[in-house]
Formats: C-alpha cells, structure tokens, sequence
C-alpha cells in the first residue's frame, strides 16, 4: 500500500468528475425515453444505498485495501481468487472508458489518425499520472475540477441564451407508465456511473480524516447526479428522443447545435476539453486500483513499476474488446451490465459485508 494520504474535499473533487466521466458521453438512460433524467435520479439514490455498503466494509476494515480483507473474509484462497477478478475488472472497464473516448476523438477532431495512436497517447498521459501516486492524482483532479465547471456553467449559459431548448421535447412525464423508468434503473442507470464507485474502495484507505469520508462520498455522488439529470434533460430538449437515443455523442451533438448572434457557433472543440476531463479521471482511477491491488496482491513493493505493464494490457485491450463502437456500446449494455456490474457492484459487496458482520461480531463476543 502506498505511503500516502489524501483530504475529503480531493476525494469529493474525484468522486465527482469520476461520476461525470464517461457518463456525459454516452447517451444515458435513453431506454426510458424522454423520463431518461428520472432514470439517471433513481440511479443517483441506488447510488448512495450502494456507497453506504462500501462505506460500512471501509468502517470493518479501515487501514488495509480490500485485496487483503478479501481473503481475512473468505480465506486465502477464494480471497485471491475474488481479488483476481476485481482487478481484472478495473483493468476491463479502464479499457473500454479509453475506448470511449478514443472513439469520440477519431470521431470529432482526429478523423484521419488511427484508434490505436489516440488510445496510446491518452493512455501514455494516464500512465505517467499513476507512476506518480494517488497525491498527484488529488490534486491533478483538484485543478481539472476548476476548467470542467467553469466549461459547464459557459455551456449551460450558452443553450440557454441561443434558445434550442424545447420544453415539449420532455413531456408527457411518465408516459407509458413508471416500469421503463425501473427497467432502465436496473439495466444501466444504477450501475452506469454510480456503481463504478466500487472502485473507490481501493482509495478509502488513503483518507487522512475517515470521519468526513461519509459526507464527501454522498455530496459528490449527488451533486454529480443533479448535472447527469440536468445534462440528459437538456440533451433532450434539444435534440429530441430518437436523435438523443441514436446519437452517439448527444452532449456534442446538442453543443454543435449552438449559434448565439450568428457568430458563436462550433463550440464542440471547446467541451470536448470538459469530456476529456471526465475521461481522463475516470481511466485513472480505474486504473490506479488496479495497479495498486496487483501490486498488494503480488507483493510488489515498487507499485509504479507496475503502472507501464499494465498500461500495454489496458491499451491493447481497449483496441480488441469490439470490432466497431456500435459492438462496444450494445456489449456494455446488453452483457458488461448483467455479468459484471451486478455481481460487482452490487450482489458481492452485499454478501461480503454480511460476512464481516458475522465475524466482527464473533470477535466482539469472544472478547
């Protein structure tokens, strides 16, 4: 483990651009039409039920990663074989965040370059910011945190002064009823993004103050949530169901559209910066807790050696796990969703938590 602490307001500044992320890319939530906003709210409050189980297997164990309570919970051998998987995992969804955004740069700025040059050289970027540790990450995180805010309040400003926002593109509320809303909360909406924060388990033990972990986790996963609705609702309004829902980029889509005055226009260049943002945390993350549990698993004591290795996995993987966007998206949603998110978001924390329960609880009566 790495000899480093970070405060609660860095770990809110990286909850909160870890949620946005990948997130503001996708078209998220469009299952359940123009109620996709309340989809993305239901995942919000499955979010921060989700966070509280995290936080009570942090509480058990304050000062060791979860990689060694895994086998403390299930013995050594089923503990390494969980530990496996879960850093499998990190490295798996690292890759296909970078694919994301590698596909959204080739797509809008980089028509000509190939996938694999733009995926290396984000990569190479992320690499570089995990060789140096969890602090640089913090405060990396702290000063993007400025620019993506500042790029969000200008874009909200900007749709709203150049008139494209059509109210009657949002109605009727609840159309056919509350069940897409709770399909697509069970489908995507619950895991994407805020069941990713899974992945913070392998950071909580780096907080300097454990006391303020529960306020900064609920704050940054709620407030980043209000921008998902807000962000969703105007896609939306802009754009429509059916484009928002077939459009790749709906947020970039729905900024190209913007012309204020008849010279304030082509402004997608500007926000990929606050997409990049998002993108670039949200690898990192991933990809620090990976590196960081192979290394806890393995016995590694120089982690940052590690980072360049794995780094080869990550961008190789994210060059093979589908043969176009269009595969890579339904794969997400139809198969990642159900086999991967659920059991490790959801179902496996839940059942390691009740285990700690009962042992805790053994060792308190014994005493």
């Amino acid at each position: 483990m790495e000899n480093a602490k970070i405060n609660a307001m860095q770990l809110f500044v990286l909850i909160f651009l870890f949620e946005l992320g990948s997130a503001l890319l996708i078209p998220l939530g469009t299952e359940a039409k123009q109620d996709a906003w309340l989809a993305i709210l239901a995942g919000v409050a499955g979010g921060v039920f989700l966070f509280y189980i995290y936080l009570r297997l942090y509480k058990y164990y304050p000062d060791i990663l979860p990689t060694e309570y895994m086998q403390m919970l299930l013995g050594k051998i089923f503990g390494k074989i969980l530990a496996c998987i879960y850093i499998v995992y990190f490295l798996y969804i690292s890759a296909r965040v970078l694919r994301d955004f590698g596909e959204m740069l080739v797509t809008f700025a980089y028509e000509e370059t190939p996938l694999f040059i733009v995926n290396a050289l984000l990569l190479l970027t992320i690499v570089y910011t995990v060789h140096k540790g969890i602090e640089v990450i913090a405060r990396t995180g702290q000063l993007l945190f400025v620019v993506l805010y500042f790029l969000a309040v200008a874009g909200f400003i900007l749709v709203i002064v150049s008139g494209l926002i059509e109210i009657k593109n949002l109605k009727p509320v609840l159309e056919n009823g509350v069940m897409p809303v709770v399909k697509t909360f069970f489908k995507e909406t619950w895991y994407i993004p805020f069941g990713e924060v899974v992945v913070f388990i392998m950071i909580f033990p780096y907080i300097n103050r454990p006391k303020k972990l529960k306020k900064a986790g609920i704050a940054a996963i709620v407030l980043s949530g209000i921008n998902l609705v807000i962000t969703m609702a105007i896609n939306i309004a802009v754009l429509g169901v059916d484009l928002t829902s077939r459009s790749q980029f709906p947020l970039l889509n729905t900024i190209q559209a913007i012309q204020v005055a008849e010279f304030l226009e082509r402004l997608d260049v500007f926000f990929m910066i606050a997409l990049i943002v998002g993108g670039f945390i949200k690898i990192t993350i991933y990809f620090y807790a990976a590196v960081t549990g192979v290394s806890n698993l393995f016995h590694v004591k120089e982690t940052s050696k590690l980072a360049y290795p794995l780094g080869i996995v990550v961008l190789i993987l994210s060059l093979s796990i589908a043969s176009s966007y269009t595969e890579h998206i339904q794969e997400g949603l139809m198969i990642v969703s159900l086999y991967m998110h659920l059991p490790l978001q959801v179902i496996i924390p839940i059942l390691l938590l009740i285990v700690a329960y009962f042992k805790n609880k053994k060792k308190e009566r014994s005493k």
